[in-house]
Formats: C-alpha cells, sequence, structure tokens
C-alpha cells in the first residue's frame, strides 16, 4: 500500500533523515526477517514508556512477543511503515473476546514512530491499517490507551477516534 503522495526519502541539514511529501510510505505485514530493524523501534517503543536499561523487559518477552507475530494459533499482529527500505513505524494489535459484544474486538497494542517521521502521516497510515485489518476480519471496534501525558500522540488519536472516557486501573500480582 502506498500512501500518497509517494517518493524518496532525503537528509536534512542536520543529517536526521527527513520524510518528504513525495516519499512513498509502504504499510505491510512485518516479516521474519524484519528482526534487526524492528528491534531498536520496539527497544524505542519501550524507552517511551520507561522500560529501558534497569526496567527494561527481559529479553524473553521480546523474543516471545516476535515469536507470536507469526504463529497462526496466536491472535497477536504486527505491520510496518516502510519508506525506502527504511522501518519508520510499527504497530502491533490483538484481537480477543468481549462480554459485550458477540464479535471479537481488536486492541492496538502498540504503536512507535522515528522520531524523524512523526507529523508526517506515518502514525496514521498504520492506524488506518489495523482498521482495515480488523475490519476485514469483521471486527466492530479498534480501541487502545495511551499515556496521559503522551500529548503528541492524543492530538492524531483525537481526529482519528473518540475518546472512550474509561480510566484504566492496574494492580500487578
Amino acid at each position: 500500500m502506498c500512501v500518497p503522495p509517494c517518493g524518496r526519502m532525503a537528509a536534512s541539514s542536520h543529517g536526521l533523515p527527513t520524510m518528504p511529501a513525495s516519499a512513498e510510505l509502504l504499510i505491510r505485514p512485518i516479516r521474519q526477517d524484519d528482526y534487526d530493524a524492528w528491534k531498536p523501534l520496539w527497544d524505542g517503543y519501550n524507552a517511551f514508556y520507561g522500560r529501558a536499561g534497569e526496567t527494561a523487559l527481559p529479553d524473553f518477552v521480546t523474543q516471545t512477543t516476535w515469536q507470536r507475530f507469526f504463529d497462526e494459533h496466536e491472535p497477536v499482529y504486527a505491520m510496518v511503515a516502510e519508506r525506502d527500505g527504511v522501518l519508520l513505524g510499527i504497530v502491533h494489535f490483538l484481537f480477543h473476546r468481549s462480554t459485550t459484544q458477540v464479535q471479537m474486538t481488536c486492541y492496538l497494542q502498540d504503536l512507535f514512530t522515528v522520531e524523524a517521521a512523526r507529523g508526517q502521516g506515518v502514525g496514521r497510515a498504520l492506524i488506518e491499517a489495523v482498521y482495515r485489518r480488523a475490519a476485514e476480519a469483521g471486527l466492530p471496534r479498534v480501541y487502545w490507551q495511551t499515556h496521559e501525558t503522551n500529548a503528541t500522540a492524543m492530538k492524531l488519536y483525537d481526529t482519528v477516534a473518540e475518546k472512550s472516557g474509561f480510566v484504566v486501573y492496574r494492580k500487578f500480582l
């Protein structure tokens, strides 16, 4: 899938990649050979939420998560945003049962884009790809949560979904 407009990636004057409006964006399912490019994005996502260094996820969690993407018996999926062969974003989502509807529902669990690609439609394209995947599977709803301090992401989320009004509680056991 090309998210228009399409074209090439350029470099900014400070050496960081920039994505001009004409660059091609491909949203596709993750592949086994994406691991080396996926892992830094996964680590970046986890670091954003304070899971780095001493608080980093154990490697077996990362390895198990990765393996689930390719296990046909697991309802856990991943897609990537790619431009010119470079992964710019990831999205992980899962299908699960609900007590409030008969059909399964889709939980968008992880969404992350590299900083250089933010504000250029990558996150929106990944969310819309999850919407399409859920609709194709006959699911009537996609939902997710974010941290209350993630104001930048919430600006996007406010344009592609509605706030449910629910507050999340949890207790580690």
